[in-house]
């Protein structure tokens, strides 16, 4: 064997193993599950560095406009991509796409179709540079070329340099097809997303509840999972995180949804009145029952009553309700026949009703025939993401109901989001009426809301009647507080009233109480005052 002759076979495995490790190096890229722009790149890269195959470009149908452009390159300036565009049969790259053949330029300066239009002669080799471009297909229809300057003396033959091409062709439009089938599916799927959210914030606008939180969409999805059943509901949370619009979105997304929402306060009807007022009474039942009436739970058949702060009913009318919810059946007061009543019943408390039952202030047969699908509602506490939509429409509400124009700027948002509302949406709704109707400035900005919190620098935690280390009172905060049933013991409001010289509003307020809490707290106490 001649020297001449190994040398060619030794050149020839050499070309050989760089091509393979071209394209294992390629493979691995798309086995990686790298972006297409990437893959694109570093395809280019690898045939300038391992085979010689300079300044190579895939063109690509401009999404912005008619023709085609440089979608992808390698060792051309960010100018010569922005000159690479190409009508459909213009220059080389045009004839390309629009024929779909290969051609071969041998020598650039002597072709007069040749346009050198993304990068300049001068930026190129002396002596002779030859162009190659071929076409890419998908679904044998051509998309695109790849392109590239090659020196056309060189020890490598033109063939195998062809041979590489073509299969980075063929990958490339795989490539595309199978990026685009992930767009595709991608859009889908956003478009679904987008439905999905669409049809939730229709919900939400429908029962009136504003957020996107976790804990918010968690409770919402129970309340849609059990609508449709007939099982007692009992809500269970802390003081203002909306049971009433719960309780309505429960009755909303019913089938009963057309048919009577009555809601009952428990804490709200006087002992005595009780009840006439959930059972009904008949002409003559007391003094002053001049006319028959049906009670709430009449007037609640086929439809939904929702029965709040159940662990205040008096201990007697919890066995007559417990016989309401067996048999669905009313005796009205001074009545004797059974009427017939049809409604799901919606509870909810922010009282412990288990502990209650376990200290005897609670019937047990009653809470376990409530607590057949119990929903506790999220604080505003592990709601914080949904605050600034919350205060923004609470701030529009009360813009509108008090013909004003104040607004927040976004690091007020931010700062209210980062408070401590322990009275959750009731509050914060309050506050917000407040400083709308306090408010001479038209811009709200932090330190505008940190006198009405009562911050100094902290967060709204302080309270009216709480005392530091040294007994000094703080700075009266905006805020009410929203505490337990038993905040304040017998001592605490008998005091109070006296100071009050009896008026329960002056005491409601030395206490830090709406007048609502002081009564039902005082009412507590009548039976063993």
């Amino acid at each position: 064997m001649t020297d001449g002759r190994a040398g060619k076979i030794a050149s020839s495995a050499h070309w050989r193993t760089q091509e393979m490790f071209l394209l294992q190096e390629v493979m691995n890229l798309i086995g990686k599950g790298i972006r297409l722009d990437q893959v694109a790149r570093e395809m280019l890269h690898l045939l300038s560095e391992i085979v010689g195959l300079n300044r190579g470009r895939i063109v690509l149908k401009d999404p912005n406009a008619d023709g085609y452009r440089i979608a992808y390159a390698y060792g051309l300036t960010r100018e010569e991509i922005g000159r690479g565009r190409y009508a459909l049969g213009e220059g080389i790259t045009g004839r390309v796409i629009q024929d779909g053949h290969l051609i071969i330029v041998q020598d650039i300066d002597k072709d007069p179709t040749f346009l050198g239009r993304a990068v300049e002669r001068a930026q190129l080799p002396q002596g002779a540079v030859s162009f190659l471009a071929l076409p890419i297909r998908v679904d044998q229809k051509t998309v695109g070329a790849i392109a590239c300057h090659r020196i056309r003396h060189r020890e490598r033959a033109l063939s195998d340099d062809l041979t590489i091409l073509r299969i980075i062709a063929t990958m490339i439009g795989q490539l595309l097809t199978l990026n685009e089938r992930v767009e595709q599916k991608t859009r889908a799927l956003e478009e679904h997303n987008d439905m999905l959210a669409r049809e939730l914030r229709i919900k939400r606008a429908r029962y009136g509840i504003i957020g996107t939180s976790p804990a918010l969409l968690r409770a919402l999805a129970q309340v849609e999972k059990v609508a449709d059943a007939t099982a007692s509901v009992l809500l269970l949370g802390d003081s203002g995180t909306g049971k009433e619009l719960f309780a309505r979105a429960l009755h909303l997304a019913s089938p009963r949804r057309d048919q009577p929402f009555v809601k009952v306060n428990c804490a709200a009807i006087p002992e005595n009145l009780f009840e006439s007022e959930l059972f009904g009474h008949e002409r003559g039942a007391f003094t002053g029952a001049t006319d028959a009436r049906a009670g709430w739970f009449e007037q609640a058949s086929g439809g939904t009553i929702f029965l709040d702060e159940i662990g205040e009913m008096p201990a007697i009318l919890q066995t007559k309700l417990l016989r309401t919810l067996q048999e669905g059946t009313v005796v009205r007061l001074g009545g004797k026949r059974e009427i017939r009543v049809d409604m799901r019943l919606v509870a909810a408390t922010n009282r412990d009703l288990a502990g209650e039952v376990a200290r005897g202030r609670f019937r047990e047969d009653l809470f376990y025939r409530l607590n057949v699908i119990p929903i506790t509602l999220p604080p505003l506490a592990d709601r914080r993401s949904d605050i600034p939509d919350l205060v923004l429409h609470f701030l529009t509400r009360a813009n509108q109901e008090n013909q004003r124009n104040v607004n927040l700027t976004q690091a007020a948002i931010a700062h209210l989001a980062h408070q401590v509302w322990p009275g959750n949406i009731r509050q914060l709704a309050n506050f917000i009426e407040r400083t709308v109707l306090l408010s001479n400035a038209g811009v709200l900005d932090v330190d505008d809301l940190r006198p009405m919190l009562g911050d100094a620098g902290g967060t709204a935690s302080v309270f009216p009647g709480v005392r530091d280390g040294n007994g000094v009172p703080p700075p009266i905060a905006m805020i009410r507080p929203y505490l337990s049933a038993d905040s304040h013991g017998p001592e605490q409001l008998r005091l109070a009233l006296a100071q009050a010289g009896g008026n329960k509003t002056r005491a409601a307020q030395r206490l830090g109480l709406t007048e609502r809490q002081f009564s039902y707290r005082w009412r507590k106490l009548q039976p063993t005052a």
